[in-house]
């Protein structure tokens, strides 16, 4: 019999279940046009819809 490596296995494991590698955190700052004080806006996101959620107000 052959040793498979421990790293190996694990490495399969995260491919199938599907890793967190996918979504990225994103922060936006939404200005207040009353009081002019900032607030923001923190999401986790697919990183394929970045720039979409930029786009947006």
């Amino acid at each position: 019999m052959a040793k498979v490596s421990k790293n190996a296995r694990v490495g399969k494991k995260t491919v199938i279940a599907g890793s967190g590698r996918e979504h990225v955190k994103v922060i936006k700052s939404i200005k207040d046009p009353k009081t002019g004080k900032y607030t923001y806006k923190e999401v986790m996101i697919h990183k394929d819809n970045v720039k979409e959620f930029f786009e947006k107000k």
